[in-house]
């Protein structure tokens, strides 16, 4: 079966175009727990889940480009990082975890641009492992489980996994970072000594 090219990349460009959408319908309500608060919930979700389908497809048919290892981080983190926002304006999600995780990722976005004309720094596997729990420490924090019947007690095992989710997250999005860092300065010290 042939598969276009730019296949990956329009479903990776799709979910930078979601990301905008979810934020309006999360705090269009202010996040109460209606159906644009599950339709926000719904959308995240489908649109983080083709994060695994465009690489998938990219890998299988041989079409990985140096613009899909640009704009896919990049499309992660404009939907990972209006739910971070959009949590934090409604109350749900202390503004610290926000802050923490906002500085990571625009840190590196902008380190790839800068680096862009030397090398595409590609996701390692720290930072996709980071995306997966932020995926699904977001998607936990984004349903309204507020808004169900609590006639079976779950919604306190549903509050820890919440916590345990996003703690997992948090520390996966330093750790990361950190070794983002540590992998570029080490590659820059080998170039520099193979001069």
């Amino acid at each position: 079966m042939a598969v276009h090219p730019q296949l990956p990349n329009a479903i990776t460009i799709a979910r930078i175009v979601c990301a905008p959408v979810f934020l309006w319908l999360l705090l269009a309500d202010a996040g109460a727990d209606g159906g644009l608060r599950w339709a926000a919930a719904v959308l995240f979700i489908v649109a983080i889940a083709t994060d695994g389908v465009d690489g998938h497809i990219a890998r299988t048919y041989d079409i990985v480009s140096d613009l899909g290892k640009l704009l896919d981080p990049i499309a992660d983190k404009a939907l990972t990082g209006l739910a971070f926002v959009g949590l934090s304006i409604l109350g749900e999600l202390p503004w610290w975890i926000t802050i923490v995780v906002l500085v990571r990722e625009i840190g590196i976005t902008v380190y790839r641009f800068v680096v862009v004309s030397d090398h595409v720094l590609a996701a390692a596997w720290m930072g996709k492992l980071k995306t997966v729990f932020q995926a699904i420490a977001l998607s936990i924090a984004l349903i309204p489980f507020a808004g169900l019947s609590d006639a079976a007690g779950w919604q306190s095992a549903v509050w820890w996994a919440s916590v345990v989710t996003m703690t997992i997250a948090v520390v996966l999005t330093i750790a990361s970072g950190i070794d983002y860092v540590v992998t570029e300065i080490r590659a820059a010290r080998k170039t520099r000594g193979a001069r």
